[in-house]
């Protein structure tokens, strides 16, 4: 069977992509022209008739590049959670009108969906998301999603100790595939797929272009480093996400985000990537696995 030929024919997808790739790494600064791609790509997709969700980090790092001259000013210490929280509440403001601005250009509405643990734990709140979800989309909206790193702290300060975190945003974008019902994810970070072992620390680790099926020697390479300090998912993340996705019944690719027009060379059915197939499982329950990874 060829996977990549059947990515054409992909109806609703889930696109998620990083701090790292949102910024130029020499400022910080937001990317616009990344950014207005990413927009274009999108907007192109969704133009095919296809449904289109993105999982966009970058809040708390736009935050701080906007609140930063008021704290040096100051000269006050702040408590780091409480302060990385509070730029989460600025930056999210500010990514999601770039958002706006950028999609209304193409004449595509986005929304915005701020999620947390207990969106998919408790069940009226993941029958609420699914219903919001499904609403957007059958209205041609985009929806924009990120974790609610106001109230979840998972994510900033790398502990598994509250109730309503989920922790990464691979690991989300694998959730709002399962609850959209996608038949494909797209991870997009500062990686170019699977290999045999870290390539940062490893000249001979080798390229992993098919993952027909999510054996424990896969999930054994996922790591827990990342090459970025802006983002939070290494490759262990990814392999969380791959067994949602794939569990769930959707495929799903890891790609570089270097050149966000990868996006529609996946969906060419061309080798971009890092290809995991799905392998539905009847028996695959999303609230308990994401009830086991973030237990104590």
């Amino acid at each position: 069977m060829n996977h990549r030929e059947l990515l054409k024919d992909k109806k609703r997808i889930v696109v998620k992509i990083g701090s790292s790739s949102l910024q130029h790494a020499q400022t910080g600064d937001l990317d616009y022209i990344k950014l207005e791609k990413l927009a274009r790509e999108l907007c192109d997709i969704r133009n095919q008739g296809k449904d289109v969700v993105l999982v966009s980090s970058g809040a708390i790092a736009v935050g701080k590049k906007a609140v930063n001259p008021y704290t040096e000013m100051e000269g006050k210490p702040v408590t780091p959670l409480a302060f990385k929280q509070a730029c989460a509440a600025v930056g999210q403001a500010r990514l999601m009108m770039t958002y706006q601005k950028l999609f209304a250009e193409y004449n595509q509405i986005v929304a915005q969906i701020l999620m947390t643990k207990n969106t998919v734990v408790d069940d009226m709140n993941r029958f609420n998301a699914h219903n919001t979800f499904t609403e957007l989309l059958k209205m041609g909206i985009i929806p924009i999603v990120n974790e609610n790193d106001t109230i979840a702290s998972y994510e900033i300060n790398y502990e598994k100790d509250s109730d309503t975190l989920i922790g990464d945003n691979d690991t989300l974008s694998a959730i709002v595939a399962a609850l959209v019902e996608a038949d494909l994810l797209i991870l997009l970070s500062d990686i170019d797929g699977l290999y045999t072992d870290d390539p940062h620390a490893n000249p001979n680790a080798e390229f992993i272009s098919e993952v027909e099926k999510l054996t424990e020697e896969y999930l054994n390479m996922g790591k827990a480093s990342t090459g970025s300090n802006v983002g939070t998912g290494g490759m262990n993340t990814k392999m969380a996400a791959a067994r949602i996705a794939t569990g769930m019944g959707a495929d799903m690719v890891i790609a570089n985000s270097r050149d966000v027009g990868i996006l529609h060379r996946i969906l060419d059915g061309r080798q971009e990537g890092t290809l995991f197939a799905a392998n539905r499982e009847e028996n695959f329950d999303l609230k308990e696995f994401v009830n086991s990874i973030y237990k104590h």
